[in-house]
């Protein structure tokens, strides 16, 4: 395979996580490559792949999401590299964040999980984050994972609900 597109690539995904303020999900990384028909879904995911083991990116999963970040030699290779990604995708870069930054922001500020305590119930931790100030960071324990994975998925849709009703409550 041709190094030149893939290291382009990636020159786009340390691009765009250096764009943020937050970290971005490999879901929105690949739906932006993706819509602008840069690449296919195996070349970009060796890209991402090959960031990760070579320590440019970093990543954390959480259930279903894997959030990613620039490294220090992520950011330091930008610099040096950066220049080879072209003004027209910066240009559509900087569009897709600016048509998309609030749900992205949302997406990975917001987040549950659950794990089997050693009690054999399931912690629920769900967290709300607002840039890099922790609103609600509040860990519930269920009986069931089925009731932990729905807490999950409710606190996904609803956690301003949930938000407003503790501060209403607590006040």
């Amino acid at each position: 395979m041709n190094q030149e597109p893939l290291t382009l690539y990636k020159l786009i995904i340390l691009y765009m996580l250096e764009q943020v303020d937050f970290p971005l999900t490999t879901a929105h990384i690949t739906e932006f490559i993706l819509d602008q028909g840069y690449t296919n879904y195996l070349t970009l995911q060796q890209a991402l792949s090959e960031l990760t083991e070579a320590g440019l990116v970093d990543c954390q999963t959480v259930r279903n999401r894997t959030r990613l970040t620039n490294t220090r030699e992520g950011t330091e290779t930008l610099n040096f590299f950066g220049n080879r990604i072209s003004d027209a995708i910066r240009d559509d870069i900087a569009k897709y964040f600016a048509q998309n930054e609030i749900t992205l922001r949302s997406e990975v500020n917001i987040h549950a999980d659950y794990y089997k305590s050693t009690s054999g119930e399931y912690e629920v931790r769900m967290v709300a984050r607002d840039k890099d100030t922790l609103l609600v960071d509040l860990t519930l324990s269920v009986p069931d994972k089925d009731m932990a994975r729905q807490m999950c998925e409710n606190w996904e849709r609803k956690n301003q609900q949930i938000y407003q009703y503790l501060m209403e409550k607590l006040l």
